[in-house]
């Protein structure tokens, strides 16, 4: 191989290519380069960032969760309690109506009950009156024995 003009003009035509390359396209490549890994970087760290904040993000709805069914069964809590309390009322009115209408009940058959013994009275005297008057074979006078039949009603 000889060094020839050839040689040396392409040797030439290349430094000044290469010095070019360096002078004007070599800055913009470089910086783009720098701006794309500057991105990047930007990029992985908002990944980061969204993944931290997705992890506390989930830690506090588990904890909004937890709260909410904490109140829930609170609420059901106080509901069943309520219930109860209803239920113990509604037990206790029906004990005082069933009491109330047991004493209205024996009020009313004690009533019948002397009904029953003023009309057996009357009828217990009515014929003790007709069996009287059997066996004296005559009449007795309602209005003048009234007393003696008062007091045979008081004793039956």
């Amino acid at each position: 191989m000889d060094i020839n003009l050839t040689l040396i003009g392409q040797s030439f035509a290349m430094i000044v290519f290469v010095g070019v390359c360096m002078w004007k396209l070599w800055p913009p490549l470089i910086k783009a380069l720098e701006d794309r890994q500057k991105q990047i970087e930007e990029g992985l760290a908002a990944a980061d960032k969204g993944q931290e904040s997705l992890v506390r993000a989930a830690a506090e709805a588990d904890d909004i969760v937890a709260e909410a069914r904490k109140q829930a069964t609170g609420i059901l809590d106080q509901a069943h309690a309520r219930a109860n309390e209803i239920v113990a009322d509604g037990k206790a009115d029906g004990v005082k109506e069933r009491e109330r209408q047991t004493s209205a009940a024996k009020a009313e058959i004690e009533q019948e009950a002397n009904r029953a013994r003023e009309e057996l009275r009357g009828q217990v005297s009515a014929i003790a009156v007709a069996s009287a008057e059997k066996i004296l074979k005559r009449e007795i006078d309602g209005k003048a024995h009234e007393d003696i039949l008062g007091k045979l009603a008081q004793e039956l």
